[in-house]
């Protein structure tokens, strides 16, 4: 491989600093292609994500306007050069694709392309993606200088290094996924035992009512009051409960909102006085803003079973490009030179772990009788 003038190993490192800073899989492979139609000044470039039954799980483009890409329709199947490339695990550079034996033609919105360079993506021995580019940007008028060895060997080591962010992101998504699968659990078992000592009490309040119809009916009528209570109750720990079994709400409706319905609905299921101020606060990548919201709902389970809180504040800024996230609380309050034991107890670990995976951070201020404070930094995108 001849030696590259020094732009073209800033741009290597540029393209793989890129790709580490991504946890979504869908990030992580539009980050992919554009990073390689870049370093490789190519017109349009292309990454497929093969399903099990011949065509793509996800296939990202760049280089093609949305509405092109809308006229082009549906995804392609794995048929023609890119079958052979996921079949054989072998790098096509090609001087003119449309001249090549195994092409089968395209769309009649889709862009003319002529010469090509694809290569699959591996982990291991398993073929996970096929990365292509297509018509090289030439500096002379007459163009035909089409991609060259050097261009190979280059796209060799972005793929290499895209099989570990691609990895990585799909390691992350799993263990996203494991984690509001225990989310889920944890809040179940919550509105069980919450709900169900509700149902009960109501249970008891409504016979007891019952037998006072007759002899005294000014106590039943209190009773009845009671129980009419003890039901209002029962409705808010549901609603809470649904609030939070809701994954979508943060993709609909942003952090703000679903951190603020969230935190009307436990104000009103908790004898606790729960408040959430915000200012500034623009869409952040999602990752962060699910962590961000996680945090949230961690760190006001402690305040609001744990510490024996009166007033609960929840306040969401913006610092420098990204946001910070802050639960007070005026309740017990415990030793941080204790913090193995309490930080078990609290899910602080859980919490850390949820704040490095977005490259945020938390810092946990407490003492004995003088409450908790526990922030959590992200830097944005």
């Amino acid at each position: 491989m001849s030696h590259r003038p020094r732009t073209g190993l800033a741009a290597v490192s540029a393209a793989l600093l890129a790709m580490s800073r991504h946890l979504e899989v869908r990030d992580v492979l539009k980050t992919i292609v554009a990073s390689a139609r870049e370093l490789l000044d190519a017109e349009y470039a292309a990454l497929g994500v093969p399903d099990d039954h011949g065509g793509f799980a996800q296939f990202v483009v760049d280089g093609v306007s949305e509405e092109q890409w809308k006229a082009i329709g549906p995804l392609p199947r794995q048929h023609g050069i890119l079958a052979a490339m996921l079949r054989d695990a072998k790098t096509e550079r090609l001087a003119d694709v449309r001249e090549d034996p195994r092409f089968e033609g395209w769309p009649s919105a889709h862009p003319d392309m002529s010469d090509f360079l694809g290569l699959p993506i591996k982990d291991g021995e398993e073929t996970i993606g096929a990365l292509f580019l297509a018509n090289k940007n030439c500096p002379k008028p007459q163009g035909g200088c089409g991609f060259t060895q050097d261009d190979e060997e280059l796209l060799g080591i972005l793929a290499q290094h895209a099989a570990i962010a691609l990895t990585n992101a799909r390691l992350y998504e799993r263990s996203r996924e494991l984690t509001i699968a225990e989310e889920r659990s944890r809040i179940a078992h919550e509105l069980h035992d919450a709900v169900s000592q509700k149902l009960f009490s109501l249970r008891l309040t409504a016979q007891a009512a019952a037998t006072l119809m007759d002899r005294d009916p000014a106590r039943a009528k209190d009773e009845l009051g009671h129980v009419a209570e003890l039901a209002a109750e029962a409705v808010d720990e549901l609603r809470a409960a649904v609030v939070e079994l809701r994954p979508a709400a943060l993709d609909e409706d942003g952090l703000v909102a679903t951190l603020r319905t969230q935190i009307q609905v436990l104000d009103r299921a908790h004898a606790a006085h729960v408040t959430f101020t915000t200012s500034g606060i623009k869409a952040l990548p999602a990752a962060q803003e699910e962590a961000l919201l996680r945090v949230a709902q961690e760190a006001l389970h402690n305040a609001l079973r744990h510490s024996g809180a009166e007033k609960v504040r929840v306040t969401l800024d913006k610092r420098g490009q990204g946001a910070v996230l802050r639960v007070t609380d005026d309740g017990a309050g415990f030793d941080p030179k204790a913090i193995r034991s309490a930080g078990r107890h609290l899910g602080l670990v859980s919490m850390r772990d949820r704040s490095s995976g977005v490259g945020g951070r938390l810092t946990v201020e407490s003492e004995p009788g003088k409450g908790t404070t526990i922030e959590m930094e992200v830097p944005g995108g």
